[in-house]
């Protein structure tokens, strides 16, 4: 049993940059600086206030999170590198806020980043056992490998396949959450993709596998996401709680044995996300009746559908229903994926998680704009990597005050690039960082 820590702690500061498509124009370090100097200006902070950072990324070499945070500072704290699949980013925050919940340090930092290689997710070690082989063998066993689709829709569609033979729901309902998540993203200015489509255009769109089409599939993408974590007593003493939101629940789980049987909705984690999503809901002492606004890993229209049923938004088997009642969307009891998830926001591997907890922090501090949920009380995440590990988070406001933006803009609705005066806000402040800042940062 996960314990609940006895610390408090609060997201005092979000940040992230746009979601790019992954063509090598903008590298991780200036993705990496944007999002941190962003998260910083927005909790009032400077560099040199944070005594831990978790950095999570993919696609790159060992210590890139240093190589990141260095133009802020070189302060001598404990940095640390995460690769944790698409769950990467979560992992990032659970380490930032496990180190204030456990009374270590009162501030710290979760940075996520990527740069991807263009085209659909592979392995980059062709020399050894890949991590999902069992789940491989299994596939090609039961249904047989397809050999010209990339393997993660495979696996994520064959999970819709078996939910809609078992249940019946219907390919509709796949092409539906896709249009949600396309039109959502519309009023994002961080998405990758902005545009609306009809349903029949996301079920014209050219076949990936199965029932899965080109636009209910997430792209690859480059990007960042920073979340800052602090105490209870820090918050205080900053003067900082009205903009704080709590994290009430954090569980992390990876994957039960039902990953190894021939369920296909077992092979995508679905174990994993119960047994986390029932612990959150325990340590907040909530249930799913009592969330307002989700942000869902959404890789694939697949993946969301059998989703609500992992995280208890639909009783088993009835996640089709809460599709067609329009309980996914606004004006229903849920609004799922906001930002426009995955499918349409992008999603680079290490910034996805903080990406998600920065939307459902604007969302709590009622700064969304155009995008915002009603009443928002309680938000839920879930942010899943194959492989595999979850992240189930679930986050209220701290007080019933409300704070306005206070860095010239809202940061919610409009997507500003930072300038110096912003990484001169959020830079280290001692002496002896200066001769490097003035060299290594580039705005």
């Amino acid at each position: 049993m996960v314990k609940k820590p006895t610390n408090k702690v609060y997201v005092i500061g979000v940040g992230m940059s746009k979601f790019i498509k992954p063509r090598g124009q903008v590298d991780y370090p200036e993705f990496g600086l944007e999002a941190a100097i962003k998260a910083l200006n927005d909790a009032k902070l400077s560099y040199d206030q944070i005594e831990f950072a978790a950095c999570g990324f993919c696609y790159g070499d060992s210590t890139s999170g240093q190589r990141v945070l260095y133009q802020l500072g070189m302060t001598q704290i404990p940095v640390i590198n995460v690769n944790n699949n698409c769950s990467t980013g979560s992992t990032a925050l659970l380490q930032a806020r496990n180190a204030v919940a456990s009374g270590m340090v009162d501030c710290a930092m979760a940075l996520g980043f990527e740069r991807m290689q263009r085209g659909s997710l592979k392995s980059n070690w062709s020399d050894r056992t890949p991590p999902m082989d069992h789940v491989h063998n299994l596939m090609n066993e039961q249904i047989q490998y397809k050999g010209n689709a990339p393997r993660a829709p495979q696996i994520f569609g064959n999970a819709g396949v078996e939910y809609m033979r078992r249940y019946g729901a219907t390919e509709d309902h796949l092409a539906k959450i896709a249009e949600k998540n396309h039109r959502h993203s519309s009023k994002n200015p961080y998405s990758q993709f902005r545009d609306i489509y009809t349903l029949d255009q996301i079920k014209q769109s050219p076949t990936i596998y199965g029932p899965l089409t080109k636009l209910q599939c997430c792209p690859t993408s480059d990007g960042a996401g920073c979340s800052i974590v602090a105490s209870e007593e820090f918050v205080l003493k900053h003067g900082l709680l009205d903009q704080a939101v709590e994290i009430c629940a954090q569980v992390m789980a990876t994957d039960s044995p039902k990953m190894l049987s021939t369920d296909p909705i077992e092979w995508c984690g679905a174990d994993m996300t119960r047994r986390a999503a029932n612990t959150a809901y325990e340590q907040a002492g909530i249930t799913s009746n009592d969330v307002q606004v989700v942000e869902l890993h959404d890789c694939f229209s697949a993946n969301e559908l059998v989703t609500y049923d992992a995280l208890g938004l639909t009783p088993k088997g009835q996640a089709h229903k809460l599709i067609d009642t329009g309980d996914n969307t606004y004006g229903g009891k849920y609004v799922i994926n906001p930002s426009g998830g995955l499918i349409s926001k992008g999603h680079p591997l290490g910034a996805t998680g903080l990406a998600q907890c920065t939307e459902l922090t604007w969302q709590l501090r009622r700064w969304a704009g155009d995008r915002q949920v009603d009443n928002v009380k309680y938000a839920l995440q879930h942010n899943v990597g194959l492989g595999g590990a979850v992240v189930v988070t679930i986050y209220k406001k701290a007080t019933n005050n409300f704070t306005q933006p206070h860095v010239g803009y809202n940061p919610a609705v409009e997507a500003r690039s930072i300038n110096k005066q912003d990484f001169a806000n959020a830079a280290a402040k001692k002496a002896n960082q200066a001769e490097y800042l003035q060299v290594e940062a580039k705005l």
